[in-house]
């Protein structure tokens, strides 16, 4: 199967990768704690997840992530998914490995599947739309960074 749980020995993979996805959104410069991602991904208490879609006939090679944590919502009084990071390295793009780590999500919660996409992306509005995922209307997003 090409979807896998990450396990402690893929967090220098997982850290490569949210770095390509980065540079690909234009952001040159970040460079991730390998062992602080390794202490929250795997450590005694793991504050997310992550799944690992390895390419079809390549086993052990690894072509994308769903960077991944629990959420809940209080008006449908049940567990869902946040998607923090969906990201296909560009040479395995249309295999169907997003759609896998995607549907691998959806079995795992009766909840809502929930990501932010950045505005202007075609393709991947395109390919949320077909797999019946819709924008929220109406809502904004808010964020407040620890500034220490």
């Amino acid at each position: 199967m090409p979807v896998r749980e990450a396990e402690a020995t893929d967090a220098g993979e997982i850290c490569a990768l949210i770095e390509e996805h980065a540079r690909y959104e234009g952001n040159d410069t970040l460079v991730l704690d390998r062992d602080e991602m390794t202490k929250h991904l795997f450590g005694p208490d793991p504050k997310a997840w992550v799944l690992l879609a390895e390419p079809p006939g390549e086993p052990g090679k690894i072509a994308g992530l769903a960077f991944c944590s629990w959420n809940f919502s209080t008006w449908e009084a049940r567990p869902g998914i946040w998607l923090d990071d969906l990201f296909i390295r560009p040479e395995y793009r249309r295999c169907g490995l997003g759609r896998e780590l995607l549907a691998e999500l959806r079995t795992r919660t009766t909840g809502r599947v929930e990501w932010d996409m950045r505005e202007g992306n075609d393709k991947a509005a395109a390919f949320y739309a077909e797999l019946g995922a819709e924008p929220v209307p109406g809502w904004i997003r808010y964020r407040w960074s620890f500034r220490g």
